[in-house]
């Protein structure tokens, strides 16, 4: 990888703010966008712009035809079989939402079961529990082990005869904890039940096969992965997806309407009602080009060399806590000052150019599990720099001296 050349590509790198370089940290809540996805959307909308879908022009049909190439390239990135696997939704959480809704209704009854896990985002909890309230079914959570990792070892006990989904992150967005989802889904299998993997952190940083995962269904989101935002996707197995009904009704998703009753469109039609995010998906599909142009196997090698570095970096200074287990991590550092509070932390790096993340991210439960009330966290993408690196070091540094640490 030529770092240099990677980030040419992308122009908010060289924005400065107060007369300071910027250093982007924040990757894990939302990745920027190289030129090559900036200019797809900027063409869309001042030159090609139309609806899709049945239009008898020229333009319509042109959309029409990027907006499914995007759907191919999707089916490629992520190794689906069908190319009708393939559901354009709003991102992580619509899938995750549209999911628990369509499945809920055809599978899951009073006294049902749905497995999760006490790392999740919220995204991937809420509306699980929305759906067990609604169905009078019963959540349940591979609990965390003593260094943080999950205890996948225990999700065999908490299957029972009423369990009809497991749901669970590939990566964790709270501590970057990689898990072991080909071993949730062979035992999960083992009893019949699918699963659904949430890999809105997982699909920039490594290489996802649903193949070789052998998932049910998976969910990310366009703008994690250097496009744009309001874009995600949603893969589910055929046999699956034809077995559920549609999440939401209108346009798109109807095969015919009489006053009396609608019967559904095909796949993946049938789950993509009303006017899609057109310029979201082709948008999508040029940042999918861009990551395979870079080369997903070359982004993984280099961002693990970064990451570790950053870890190093972080174990040199006494004051941190590392948020999470000690291995099996990628991207995402988070970590508790043990004297300065994470929010007063992301405001003094701000003011020298660094933007991190501070909070709870969306993972009360691992907060909770952990005995803070949130982190700050750095997290890492294929432009970052060891330069930069040792810049947010240094600056921490300087913020210890501020707080007089």
């Amino acid at each position: 990888m030529d770092i240099n050349k990677i980030r040419e590509q992308f122009p908010i790198l060289s924005i400065k703010i107060d007369g300071k370089s910027y250093y982007y940290f924040d990757n894990a809540a939302t990745t920027q966008k190289p030129q090559k996805v900036i200019d797809t959307v900027n063409e869309i909308y001042s030159l090609q712009n139309s609806n899709i879908h049945r239009g008898a022009h020229y333009l319509s049909n042109l959309l029409t035809d990027r907006f499914e190439q995007a759907r191919i390239k999707v089916q490629h990135f992520i190794n689906a079989e069908h190319r009708e696997e393939i559901i354009f939704t709003y991102g992580t959480t619509s899938s995750i939402n549209l999911l628990s809704y369509s499945f809920g209704e055809a599978f899951v009854g009073e006294g049902d079961e749905v497995i999760t896990t006490e790392l999740e985002h919220h995204s991937n909890i809420v509306p699980w529990q929305i759906l067990c309230e609604r169905k009078k079914a019963k959540l349940k959570y591979i609990p965390l082990a003593k260094d943080g990792a999950l205890d996948i070892d225990r999700l065999e006990s908490l299957i029972t005869p009423k369990t009809k989904l497991v749901t669970i992150a590939q990566v964790a967005n709270s501590t970057g904890s990689v898990n072991d989802v080909k071993k949730v889904v062979k035992i999960a299998h083992s009893h019949n039940i699918p699963v659904l993997i949430d890999a809105a952190q997982s699909i920039q940083h490594m290489k996802v096969d649903v193949q070789e995962l052998d998932c049910d269904f998976l969910a990310f989101s366009g703008h994690k992965i250097y496009g744009p935002t309001g874009i995600g996707v949603l893969y589910g197995k055929k046999e699956w997806l034809e077995k559920l009904p549609p999440f939401m009704g209108g346009g798109e998703m109807i095969d015919r309407v009489t006053m009396e009753r609608t019967t559904y469109n095909c796949l993946p039609f049938k789950f993509e009602a009303g006017t899609p995010n057109y310029v979201g998906a082709i948008g999508l599909g040029a940042a999918i080009d861009f990551v395979n142009e870079v080369g997903i196997e070359e982004i993984a090698s280099y961002e693990k060399s970064l990451y570790d570095y950053a870890l190093q970096k972080a174990e040199e200074n006494t004051n941190l806590l590392i948020i999470g287990p000690e291995t099996g991590k990628i991207s995402v550092l988070s970590f508790v000052h043990k004297s300065i509070p994470s929010g007063d932390l992301g405001f003094f790096l701000d003011k020298w150019g660094i933007a991190i993340r501070t909070g709870n991210h969306c993972a009360q439960p691992a907060m909770d599990f952990f005995g803070v009330p949130g982190t700050a966290r750095l997290s890492i993408a294929m432009y970052n720099t060891r330069e930069e690196v040792d810049y947010f070091f240094e600056k921490l540094k300087e913020a210890e001296l501020f707080f007089g640490v």
